[in-house]
């Protein structure tokens, strides 16, 4: 990788690069066998007390002493793809999971627990990758014993729709009473065309669209306020700030309406190739403005900066509107989940 100018190596970036793509050598030699110089690309994520933050597209999170840099310069993203990506269940589940991580995770053979206090289904779940490591309903004992403990129902998600889903294991639920709900949707869509729709404004909208949406890292008292799983109920437990939170590279977006009020919020999570959207809301006398279209252009763009190229949502099967909103975007249907819980002991 070059990083000479004018014949001289040169750290060419600073704290205002944070957020841009970056190419920097470092320092690491010294002892024998050991390379001289290590280099990295990836997005400059932070730059705080002297390390630097570099996010890579795989998601891996590489910090380095500001002390041992060598070179470093800002480079051009590379071209946006604009096709539907190619994906596996498998894969989207993985990145799902660590785009909204749960507090407390034990491992199951391949399946994963995860608690986080009762702070939503996804994070207070059973994701099952594989073969847990013991018969099924040795298995289901364990994962019973396991909420209970925490106060939780026990509960396991299924994927399905797709070659490589859990079919098999969402009919052994069944035989054994593990009741079906919360059927949810998996959308994904190439990346630019979401942050090209900044420009589409329905009629009746007003102001610049990247000028009316702010972003930040944390989310404010104005964001949560709108969100709809902590809204008017106080303030937010430290469960589901964490778990909001959680995540590579994780973005909220906030829009204020002609009255200073919220009008709409949005969630983002890169992670290598993924851009995970969520959290998309729109204040009730705020809506049919594109608001929402506005607030996810301002994410993806944001997403697209960072090196990804790919995006997707979970939605609800049976929430109308927001599948409307999402087709006219451009989502296109992956494959589907549901949550299966265990009937209450006694229950017949």
């Amino acid at each position: 990788m070059e990083f000479l100018a004018g014949g001289r190596a040169e750290v060419r970036i600073t704290r205002a690069d944070v957020g841009k793509r970056v190419s920097v050598r470092r320092r690491t030699g010294g002892a024998a066998g050991e390379a001289a110089f290590t280099d990295a690309v990836g997005v400059l994520t932070s730059w705080d007390e002297g390390v630097l933050s570099i996010t890579r597209r795989t998601g891996e999170c590489v910090r380095i002493a500001e002390s041992s840099l060598v070179a470093a310069k800002v480079v051009p993203a590379a071209p946006a793809r604009r096709k539907v990506p190619a994906a596996t269940v498998r894969e989207l589940q993985q990145v799902a999971a660590r785009g909204w991580p749960a507090i407390e995770t034990e491992r199951l053979g391949e399946w994963t627990l995860r608690a986080s206090g009762g702070f939503t289904r996804r994070a207070n779940s059973v994701l099952p990758l594989g073969d847990p490591g013991l018969p099924l309903d040795a298995a289901l004992e364990r994962i019973v014993q396991w909420y209970g403990a925490r106060g939780l129902p026990p509960v396991i998600v299924v994927a399905t729709g797709r070659a490589g889903d859990d079919e098999e294991l969402a009919a052994e639920l069944d035989r054994r009473g593990w009741t079906a709900e919360r059927h949810t949707r998996i959308l994904i869509s190439a990346l630019a065309p979401l942050a090209d729709t900044a420009t589409d404004t329905p009629p009746g909208s007003t102001g610049d669209a990247p000028t009316r949406v702010t972003l930040s890292r944390e989310p404010g008292a104005e964001w949560l306020a709108l969100y709809n799983r902590t809204g008017g109920s106080g303030a937010p437990s430290t469960e589901a700030m964490t778990v909001l939170t959680g995540g590579p590279s994780v973005w909220f977006a906030t829009v204020r309406g002609a009255d200073g009020g919220t009008a709409a919020i949005g969630r983002l999570v890169v992670d290598g190739r993924w851009a995970g959207f969520a959290a998309i809301e729109v204040a009730p006398a705020e809506r049919r403005q594109g608001l929402a279209t506005l607030v996810t252009a301002a994410l993806a763009q944001r997403a697209l900066d960072e090196g990804a190229s790919a995006a997707y949502l979970q939605v609800e099967a049976d929430n109308a509107d927001a599948l409307a909103l999402y087709d006219r975007l451009g989502f296109t249907d992956h494959h589907g989940y549901h949550y299966r819980r265990a009937r209450p002991a006694g229950e017949s």
